[in-house]
């Protein structure tokens, strides 16, 4: 069975860890095994849903690379780019257009990073 870092990060799991690790090892530790091992992983809500709610609040903190993360995490759990985008629409009634339109510049640039390149 699957951690919910792999099921999130799938094979940018190992490269996330040592990112994180990186920063600061204590504060790796916390979010790897609180926010990923003890919240992520309580049942009640799929992970495509608890993906879309990370957006929608980091879109809300203006958390750029962390908000790329769980766009991917997100398409990782089944999540259309289209679900995404509703999303992040649906969160700038209450949190601001400003934010909504950076928040649409990284899923653009996801996107954009995702289509294969023409001759």
């Amino acid at each position: 069975m699957k951690t919910s870092k792999e099921k999130i990060w799938a094979n940018k799991a190992d490269k996330i860890e040592k990112s994180l690790k990186e920063i600061d090892s204590d504060l790796a530790d916390i979010i790897s095994n609180f926010v990923y091992e003890d919240v992520f992983a309580r049942a009640g809500l799929d992970y495509k849903t608890k993906e879309l709610l990370a957006i929608a609040h980091l879109v809300n903190i203006g958390s750029k690379n962390e908000l790329k993360t769980h766009i991917y995490g997100a398409i990782n759990c089944g999540a259309s780019v289209g679900e995404i985008k509703e999303t992040i629409i649906h969160a700038a009634m209450f949190i601001g257009f400003p934010k909504a339109l950076s928040a649409m510049q990284v899923l653009k640039e996801i996107i954009d990073k995702k289509k294969p390149e023409s001759s």
